[in-house]
């Protein structure tokens, strides 16, 4: 009888693979913040040689 019971409560809640995840994706996340705080990454990072370019071409 105890065997059903814990058979019973083991099946509450969400699966193992539900889990794994979002511990992944949230981690990901994180880690795509840090880089984009660090100063280093981000979308401002390339826009210095994309000026530099643009001067050379046009002079």
């Amino acid at each position: 009888m105890a065997d059903e019971r814990d058979r019973a409560d083991s099946d509450v809640g969400m699966p193992r693979w539900v889990k794994v995840t979002g511990i992944i994706a949230a981690v990901l996340v994180l880690l795509f913040v840090v880089l984009l705080l660090t100063g280093e990454h981000g979308p401002d990072r390339h826009s210095a040689a994309t000026s530099a370019v643009a001067k050379l071409v046009t002079s």
